[in-house]
């Protein structure tokens, strides 16, 4: 079996040669990059850019306000502190007083030599217990009023810093420029 040379078998042969598999030819031209228009390119680079900035700017003004808001906390916790420290010393400096009067009233009853003293000495010591009670009870009134006042004011002048940087615009993301509202 012999067979002819042509110059079609001849293509049919090159052909088999250069494609070992069957791939199909569907009229697009083997690793050739397709080609885009440069400036819709540059336009996208772009808009990236910008978006990665603002970004940048987001973690940053996030980071600043999470330094605060940990700031606020520690003070308000060191002022809740120091004052919870005062209103116990407060409270140890009633606690001794009221022992002392407690004591002395005892050593007063001991010591009475008829039952009219003996109830002389207790009405005398309910009315002075009462009056010390209600200036024990108004000095820690003060004392918590004042505790309250110190945190309180501690939050409002923090708050306070936190709503003027943002409405100063610091918080923009455009380097310090307020933000237009739409």
């Amino acid at each position: 079996m012999m067979e002819t040379t042509t110059p079609a078998t001849k293509a049919k042969a090159a052909k088999r040669a250069a494609a070992p598999f069957n791939i199909p030819d569907y009229g697009i031209a083997k690793f050739e990059m397709p080609k885009f228009d440069l400036p819709k390119m540059e336009a996208y680079r772009e808009m990236a850019e910008k978006g990665v900035e603002y970004a940048k700017d987001a973690f940053a003004n996030a980071k600043v306000a999470s330094d605060e808001a940990a700031d606020l906390l520690e003070k308000t916790y060191k002022t809740a502190a120091k004052h919870a420290i005062d209103y116990n010393q407060k409270l140890i400096e009633i606690a001794r007083a009221n022992t002392r009067s407690t004591f002395d009233y005892i050593d007063e009853l001991l010591h009475a030599k008829s039952l009219s003293e003996f109830v002389e000495l207790s009405t005398a010591q309910v009315r002075k217990q009462y009056d010390i009670t209600s200036a024990q009870n108004e000095e820690l009134y003060k004392l918590a009023q004042e505790i309250a006042t110190d945190a309180a004011e501690t939050i409002r002048t923090s708050a306070a810093k936190a709503i003027k940087r943002v409405a100063g615009g610091r918080m923009s993301g455009d380097g310090g420029r307020p933000v237009e509202i739409k």
